[in-house]
């Protein structure tokens, strides 16, 4: 991804904003009028805020990465883990302040702003979420 691409992300990359098109109160009413017989109504016509989330959930399924993408190699082992958000959607994301070996199903995570990789030759930083243990006493391991 280049710069240009990180950039237009960064409410979604930085506040945990879904960016998903159709807001969620949208969603909600054309679900309402489903369930309740009434015609579907144009998703334009309702609030379009787009759902924010809160940054916390819990470890749903990991990996530990020895053998790194192109970008990444300095940062191996690394843990890439889907985390289940306490609002219910799934993301993807890497773990920091934590050993791979005390990673665990369920471990509660909250979001953090870290470095992701440098890019290019003039060494452009990159920056983006990464998920930590939350309610722990942590040590950065980045």
């Amino acid at each position: 991804m280049n710069v240009a691409q990180h950039w237009r992300m960064n409410a979604q990359r930085y506040n945990m904003i879904s960016g998903g098109g159709v807001g969620q109160e949208a969603v909600k009413l054309l679900q309402y009028n489903q369930h309740n017989g009434a015609q579907p109504q144009d998703a334009s016509a309702t609030n379009q805020q787009e759902p924010v989330f809160s940054g916390r959930g819990e470890v749903y399924s990991y990996t530990t990465v020895y053998d790194p993408p192109a970008g990444f190699e300095r940062y191996a082992p690394y843990v890439l883990a889907l985390v289940k958000l306490e609002e219910g959607p799934l993301v993807t994301a890497q773990l920091t302040d934590i050993m791979p070996d005390e990673v665990t199903i369920g471990l509660p995570v909250e979001m953090v702003t870290r470095k992701l990789r440098t890019e290019g030759d003039e060494g452009i930083i990159v920056y983006g979420y990464k998920f930590r243990p939350y309610g722990f006493a942590t040590v950065s391991a980045d």
